[in-house]
Formats: C-alpha cells, sequence, structure tokens
C-alpha cells in the first residue's frame, strides 16, 4: 500500500514539474508581439471589437488556442497564418507574455 502512495506522489510531483517546465519567457514573448499588436493591441487589450483582448489570459487557454490554429485544428486565415511560423517555444514565450498584462 506504501508503494501504491509513492507512486501516485512520484507521478502528482512529476506533473507538476512538466508544468514548470514549460512556462515562458515573458520578456522574449513581448519581443515577439509586434506582430500580435496590430489586431489585438500594443498591451493586449484590441481597440476592435473583432479581435479578442489577450492581456491577462491564462497561459494554458493561449498556448492551447494559438498552437490549435497553427496546426490547423482551428480554423481562421489571419490567425492560422499568424500562428504557422510560431515554435511550441514561441508560444509559451508570448502566452507568458499576454498573461503578465492587466
Amino acid at each position: 500500500m506504501k508503494m501504491k502512495h509513492a507512486y501516485i506522489a512520484a507521478a502528482i510531483l512529476s506533473l507538476g514539474l512538466a508544468n514548470v517546465a514549460q512556462a515562458g519567457d515573458a520578456a522574449a514573448g513581448k519581443a515577439k508581439s509586434s506582430t500580435c499588436a496590430a489586431c489585438h493591441g500594443a498591451n493586449g487589450i484590441s481597440t476592435n471589437d473583432m479581435y479578442p483582448n489577450l492581456a491577462g489570459q491564462k497561459v494554458g487557454y493561449l498556448v492551447k488556442s494559438v498552437k490549435a490554429y497553427r496546426d490547423g485544428v482551428r480554423k481562421d486565415p489571419m490567425m492560422g497564418a499568424m500562428a504557422k511560423p510560431l515554435s511550441d517555444a514561441d508560444i509559451d514565450n508570448l502566452a507568458a507574455y499576454f498573461n503578465s498584462l492587466k
């Protein structure tokens, strides 16, 4: 029984560490965000009702959404084209940056 608890604790710990390892660099995200600003605003606040605000969004949501556009799972001609050249690290960094904005 104790061994089962040890395995469960190790699995939970490794999941937590995996999330930490995926944390992006907000400064690198800010440097990469200039193309996003055209639609989503310089500080992640869009001035156009057609485009969502990115400031303060949760990292997981941003990562999942942008990867879905990049990979063609989620369809939008503009977002697909913008997301296509982004690496996983770019997406993590952008998500960290926009999440850091209020």
